[in-house]
C-alpha cells in the first residue's frame, strides 16, 4: 500500500530524485543544520509554556535534511504538501501516534532479522517459519493500531472545535488503508494466528513462583484432513478442511496424572499416541509444518504484497510532518509569525516581515524582519553599513525559498516567489588548512562548478564574493559574472562591499525606466545605529567601518 504523503504519486519513485547540486554548500551557508536539528527536537510545554526540550531524534534530523534538500517542481506539488501540512498542524497527536506505531514496528521487524540476510541465511526451516508467523502478528497489531487512530480521528471530527482530514493526501491516505485493512482481513489473519498457534506455542500459561515456573497449559493442533482412496487405499484429491488449536492441561512427563491423561486418549476410536514412536513423531511433525507452511503462505503472501515497505515509508513522511510541526512549535514560542508561501512566477519576489528563522534559533527570540518587494528583477544588490544586516538578510532569502520549495512554512507574514529548481550559493570563506589554493583561486573555482551546472531559472546567492581581492580587481570579476549570468536568465541575490562594481551597476541602471536590477542598502542612523532593516537606496561608496572603530575604543576606554 502506498502511503502518498509528500507526493501524490509513487513516493519512493519521487524520493530517489536528485537533491540541489550545491546542497552541502547551501547547508553550510544558510546554517540549515541548526534547522535540522530543532525539527528533531520538540517542545514539552506545561500550562502554554515551554518547560523543556526533548532529546534530538537522529531519524527525524536525517529526515528533514533529506526532504528539505529534494526541491519540489510544481505549484500543484507544493499546493499538495502545504494541504496535508495543514491538516498535520490541526491533527498533531495523529501524526505523533503514527510516527510512534511506525517506528516501534519498524524497530521490532527489524528485531527479529528483517535487514539480517545471514542470519536468515543460517535459520533452519522451523525457525523461520517461527519467525515468519511473529511478523504476521506484529503487522496485525500494528495495522489494527493505524486503524484505530483513523477512526478515533473521525470520532473526533464532529467535536465543534477540530475540523476532519480535509486534504487529499490524507483523504486518499484513509480510504486506501480502509480498502487495504478491513475489519474481516484482520479478522481473517487472527483467525489464522489462532489456529495455528499450536506451532508456536502462543497460547501455553505459566504460573511463576519463587524460584520455578510451571506450565499449566500446552497447546496441541488439531488437523483434519479431507481426500478420497483410490486402489491399493492410496490418497486422492486430498484437501485441508479444519485446523484448530486447543488447549490441553499440561501434566510432566512421567507422573501418575500424565499416565492418565494418556489412558484416556488411547480409549478415544480412531486414535493411537505418537510421542513414544519417533518415525510417527516426525511424520506428525512433518504435517504440522506443511499445514502451517500453507497458510502461512496463504496470508502473507497478501499481507506482504500490501504492507511490504508501507510502515516505512509510513515512518519516513510522518518523521517530515513531526519535524515540520516541531519547528513550527519554535516559531511560536519565538512569537515569530509564518506563512505558507505563494508561489508565483519567478519574476516575483517580495514578502513582509521575513525573519531570520536559524538566527532566531540560535538567540531564542524574534530576530528583525523585513519587508520588499523585487518584481521583475533579475539582479539585486545589496551594499550599506558594515554590520547592517545583510548577510542575515540575504541568508533569510535563501532559508526561505529551501523552505518553500520542499513545502514548509516560512517565517514571513506573507512571501511570494517563483520557483527556482536550481539554486546555488557562493558565500565568502575563511582561510583554513583544507584549501589548497589562494582564496582567490578557492572562490573562482567554486564559481566555475556553479557555472557548469546553472540553467535557465536558477537562483544564485552572493555574499561579499570576490573580496578576497583588490576592490578594483573584485569588482571587473564581478561585473563580468554578475552580467553573463542575468543575460543567461539567472536571478542573483548579491550582498557586496564592492562598491566600485555597485556603482557601475547603478549607473547603467538608474536611467533605465525599464531596468532589472534593485539595490537595497542596510539602514543607518544619523548616529550610526543600525536597525538592520534593508531599505532602497542608491549604493554609497563607503561601508561606514569608522563607526565600528570608534564602538570598539569607545568600549575600550571604559
Amino acid at each position: 500500500m502506498k502511503v502518498c504523503l509528500l507526493y501524490g504519486d509513487d513516493d519512493r519513485e519521487r524520493m530517489a530524485e536528485s537533491t540541489y547540486f550545491d546542497a552541502d554548500n547551501i547547508v553550510r551557508d544558510l546554517g540549515l543544520q541548526k534547522l535540522f536539528q530543532a525539527a528533531g527536537r520538540g517542545l514539552i510545554r506545561t500550562n502554554g509554556r515551554v518547560e523543556r526540550v526533548e532529546k534530538e531524534d537522529p531519524y527525524l534530523v536525517a529526515i528533514i535534511r533529506k526532504i528539505v534538500l529534494i526541491p519540489l517542481a510544481s505549484e500543484a506539488e507544493i499546493g499538495y504538501r502545504h494541504a496535508v501540512m495543514r491538516d498535520c498542524f490541526r491533527h498533531e497527536d495523529l501524526i505523533r501516534g503514527l510516527y510512534r506505531i511506525s517506528s516501534e514496528t519498524v524497530a521490532a521487524w527489524d528485531g527479529l532479522g528483517r535487514r539480517t540476510r545471514e542470519m536468515s541465511q543460517q535459520r533452519t526451516p522451523v525457525a523461520k517459519m517461527m519467525t515468519e508467523i511473529q511478523v504476521l502478528s506484529l503487522l496485525c497489531d500494528a495495522l489494527t493500531q493505524v486503524r484505530d487512530l483513523l477512526a478515533r480521528e473521525d470520532a473526533e471530527t464532529g467535536h465543534p472545535e477540530k475540523d476532519g482530514l480535509v486534504s487529499d493526501g490524507f483523504v486518499c491516505f484513509c480510504r486506501r488503508f480502509a480498502a487495504a485493512f478491513p475489519p474481516e482481513r484482520e479478522r481473517a489473519v487472527r483467525k489464522v494466528l489462532e489456529d495455528i498457534a499450536f506451532f508456536t506455542g502462543d497460547a501455553e500459561k505459566e504460573e511463576k513462583g519463587e524460584r520455578i515456573i510451571q506450565r499449566v497449559w500446552t497447546v496441541k493442533p488439531k488437523i483434519v484432513l479431507e481426500c478420497g482412496l483410490e486402489d491399493g487405499l492410496k490418497f486422492s484429491s486430498m484437501k485441508l478442511a479444519e485446523v484448530a488449536s486447543e488447549n490441553m492441561r499440561f501434566f510432566r512427563p512421567g507422573t501418575t496424572m500424565k499416565k492418565l491423561q494418556e489412558i484416556r486418549y488411547s480409549g478415544m476410536p480412531d486414535s493411537f499416541p505418537v510421542e513414544k514412536d519417533p518415525r510417527l513423531s516426525e511424520q506428525a511433525g512433518m504435517l504440522e509444518f506443511g499445514v502451517v507452511s500453507f497458510l502461512m503462505d496463504q496470508v502473507m503472501t497478501v499481507m506482504m504484497g500490501e504492507f511490504q515497505s508501507f510502515f516505512d515509508q509510513l515512518k519516513l513522511q510522518t518523521a517530515f510532518y513531526l519535524g515540520a510541526i516541531n519547528l513550527k512549535a519554535y516559531m511560536e514560542s519565538f512569537d515569530t509569525a509564518f506563512c505558507f508561501p505563494e508561489v508565483t512566477d519567478r519574476s516575483v519576489l517580495e514578502f513582509r516581515e521575513l525573519r531570520e528563522f536559524v538566527m532566531g534559533l540560535e538567540l531564542r527570540r524574534r530576530v528583525v524582519g523585513n519587508t520588499c518587494s523585487m518584481n521583475g528583477k533579475d539582479l539585486l544588490i545589496v551594499t550599506g553599513a558594515n554590520q547592517g544586516g545583510k548577510s542575515t538578510f540575504l541568508r533569510s532569502i535563501g532559508i526561505a525559498q529551501v523552505m518553500m520549495q520542499c513545502g514548509l512554512p516560512v517565517t514571513a507574514e506573507a512571501y511570494r516567489s517563483g520557483i527556482f529548481p536550481r539554486t546555488f550559493v557562493h558565500f565568502t570563506r575563511r582561510e583554513d588548512s583544507s584549501m589548497n589554493s589562494g582564496r582567490l583561486d578557492e572562490e573562482l573555482g567554486r564559481m566555475n562548478r556553479i557555472v557548469e551546472q546553472i540553467g535557465d531559472g536558477s537562483l544564485v546567492l552572493l555574499n561579499e564574493s570576490f573580496a578576497t581581492t583588490t576592490e578594483k580587481e573584485g569588482s571587473v570579476i564581478a561585473y563580468d559574472i554578475t552580467k553573463a549570468l542575468t543575460e543567461a536568465h539567472v536571478k542573483i541575490l548579491m550582498v557586496t562591499h564592492l562598491l566600485s562594481f555597485a556603482k557601475r551597476v547603478y549607473e547603467e541602471a538608474k536611467d533605465d525606466p525599464d531596468t532589472r536590477v534593485e539595490f537595497l542598502s542596510a539602514e543607518r542612523k544619523a548616529d550610526g545605529t543600525r536597525t538592520f532593516k534593508m531599505i532602497q537606496h542608491a549604493p554609497e561608496m563607503t561601508s561606514f567601518g569608522l563607526d565600528l572603530y570608534e564602538e570598539i575604543v569607545e568600549k575600550k576606554g571604559r
